[in-house]
């Protein structure tokens, strides 16, 4: 069974809203190489620039209209930028999902679990709140967050998650 299965693509990813579409604006990293940019042109084609390439993060981009995700010095700091990736999770995503494999699939792939797999931090925390309010739009920004990584709460997951808890 392949534990790696987010529930969106990047291009889905995208569409709804993710990184106040500031994720590849000129303030987000590095200058972009030419190589990424044309990837991200045929990836991307037909989403409005806002949603992906803002000079700034605008937080009713985002599908939960709220912040979240850490700065790109954070992501710097943290060791999560490789130098084949210079824009971080998103991008190798974007490229894994084209069929690229690399050296640094194990490391996403486990930080994509630690996140919002199965036994995820994030995604077992949001079940945890939703059983214990009965709100589905409980802390938005967990939600935000987790669609950051192509992940969407859902009531199937909901569902597996309440039987085994």
């Amino acid at each position: 069974m392949n534990e790696f299965n987010p529930m969106l693509t990047p291009r889905e990813m995208f569409q709804k809203g993710i990184f106040g579409g500031s994720y590849f604006g000129p303030n987000a990293g590095p200058t972009m190489k030419t190589e990424l940019a044309d990837i991200l042109m045929d990836e991307l084609i037909g989403i409005p620039q806002s949603l992906w390439n803002s000079s700034k993060y605008v937080t009713k981009v985002n599908l939960f209209n709220t912040k979240a995700g850490s700065s790109y010095t954070e992501w710097l700091e943290s060791g999560w930028i490789s130098e084949a990736d210079s824009y971080g999770w998103v991008e190798w995503y974007i490229k894994y999902s084209r069929g690229r494999r690399c050296e640094d699939d194990y490391r996403q792939i486990q930080r994509w679990k630690s996140f919002c797999g199965v036994n995820g931090r994030w995604r077992n925390t949001i079940y945890s709140k939703i059983y214990s309010s009965g709100d589905w739009t409980i802390s938005p920004r967990i939600q935000q967050s987790l669609l950051h990584w192509g992940y969407e709460v859902n009531e199937i997951d909901y569902n597996i998650w309440k039987n085994k808890h």
